[in-house]
């Protein structure tokens, strides 16, 4: 299991994100209670939805200040934003159980993650999920319309290659 110190490292140079930026993100999570915050003389140990938190605060362009927040809230995203109590049994998941199973796709040596692509927009909360067919699956707050454009103005959002996504999580959690 990785500390919060090794997470920064891998997601940083696996994802191109700035350092500097990764490192503030993971203190803002710490401060919130989102990562462990580890003991003294102890590093803080991370399981693989921390490292998703992480990174999904490091992609999202928010201030630190609201950066925990953020990522609570882009976990709970639903797909095609459909409240998740009306949808059938099978797909009942959010943004963040979705990311938690790629991650443990990628960490058990998938191949299917790796030709994927993240891309979690800033100026309204999505997560468009770019599938190697051409699809896109998209998650959005519940109530909005995933197909129709939610803001004013231009589209502002990262993009996350699916590759660095899951050789990040390989050097983490391979063999763990």
């Amino acid at each position: 299991m990785p500390t919060t110190t090794e997470a920064v490292d891998v997601l940083s140079a696996r994802t191109g994100f700035d350092k500097p930026r990764v490192r503030a993100v993971a203190r803002a999570l710490t401060d919130a209670g989102r990562l462990p915050s580890g003991a003294p003389a102890k590093s803080p140990v991370l399981n693989i939805g921390h490292v998703v938190d992480l990174l999904i605060g490091s992609a999202v362009d928010v201030p630190l200040r609201a950066v925990a927040d953020t990522v609570v809230s882009y976990r709970e995203l639903t797909p095609a934003g459909a409240p998740i109590d009306v949808l059938p049994a099978s797909l009942q998941y959010s943004a963040g159980n979705y990311l938690d199973a790629l991650a443990d796709l990628a960490a058990d040596g998938s191949d299917d993650v790796r030709r994927a692509k993240l891309e979690f927009v800033s100026n309204w909360k999505e997560l468009a999920v770019h599938q190697p067919d051409g699809t896109i699956s998209r998650f959005v707050e519940p109530g909005a319309i995933a197909s129709n454009w939610q803001h004013a103005g231009h589209r502002r959002s990262t993009a996350i290659n699916g590759a660095a996504f899951a050789d990040a999580v390989s050097d983490l959690f391979a063999g763990a």
